[in-house]
C-alpha cells in the first residue's frame, strides 16, 4: 500500500482516520501498521460510501495480526446505516479482537447549541 511508509508499526494513542473512512485511502496495510487505541471514524454520506464498509472490515483484518490483543475502542462521529450493520453483523469479531464500538448517544451543550459527543481519558 502506498497509504502507509515501509517500516515497523506505530503506536498511537488516538487516530482520526483519514478522508471521512474512504477505502480509498485507508486499508488493511493502515490497520497492521498505525496501531491505536482509539480510532476514531467520521462519514455520513451513504451516496459516497462514508464510512465505507471496506475500512471498516480492514481494521477486523489488520487488528487480527498484531501480535498483541490490546483493547481499540472505535468511535464513530456520526450513526449510519453502514455502522449499524457492520457492528451487527461482526459483532463476534470485535469481541474475538477485543474492540469496542461506542454509541453515538452522547449530547453536549455549548453556548445554546446541541451537538454528539464523546470523552477520551488518556
Amino acid at each position: 500500500s502506498t497509504a502507509v511508509p515501509p517500516g515497523h508499526p506505530m503506536y498511537l494513542d488516538l487516530v482520526y482516520i483519514p478522508n471521512h473512512s474512504n477505502r480509498k485511502n485507508v486499508d488493511v496495510e493502515f490497520f497492521k501498521r498505525v496501531r491505536s487505541s482509539y480510532y476514531v471514524v467520521s462519514g455520513n454520506d451513504s451516496a459516497a460510501e462514508e464510512p465505507s464498509r471496506a475500512v471498516l472490515d480492514s481494521l477486523l483484518e489488520g487488528k487480527a495480526q498484531w501480535d498483541s490483543n490490546m483493547q481499540v475502542t472505535l468511535i464513530p462521529t456520526h450513526d449510519s446505516e453502514v455502522m449499524r450493520e457492520w457492528y451487527q453483523e461482526t459483532h463476534e469479531k470485535q469481541q474475538d479482537l477485543n474492540i469496542m464500538v461506542l454509541a453515538s448517544s452522547s449530547t453536549v451543550v455549548m453556548q445554546d447549541e446541541s451537538f454528539p459527543a464523546c470523552k477520551i481519558e488518556l
